[in-house]
């Protein structure tokens, strides 16, 4: 299993940022996918999961409404759509298959 997330960056308060997360190695459509995040000093904290489908997603309280999952299961690929970045966001981003990660990619906002 290998997934490999990108799309990370620095961004202002209010900004959006898109992640991606490409799988390889697995049934990808066959999956539920998650997103988690760490901050630094912060222990590793989920984010939402998308179905296998992508018919249902769940959200952590404190992104809902501003981040969005989806998925494209022609390309293997998980997305995580976020807007409306604040501070607090500011974390490596990791996406999850049962308990493979990626290496994560750094979001940073900051003006």
């Amino acid at each position: 299993v290998q997934l490999v997330e990108s799309g990370g960056g620095l961004v202002q308060p209010g900004g959006s940022l898109k992640l991606s997360c490409a799988a390889s190695g697995f049934t990808f459509s066959t999956w539920a996918m998650s997103w988690y995040r760490q901050a630094p000093g912060k222990v590793r904290e989920w984010v939402g999961t998308i179905s296998s489908l992508g018919d249902i997603t769940n959200y952590e309280d404190s992104v809902k409404g501003r981040f969005t999952i989806s998925r494209d299961n022609a390309k293997n690929t998980v997305y995580l759509q976020m807007t409306n970045l604040k501070p607090d966001d500011t974390a490596v981003y990791y996406c999850n298959v049962i308990n493979y990660w990626g290496q994560g990619t750094q979001v940073t906002v900051s003006s």
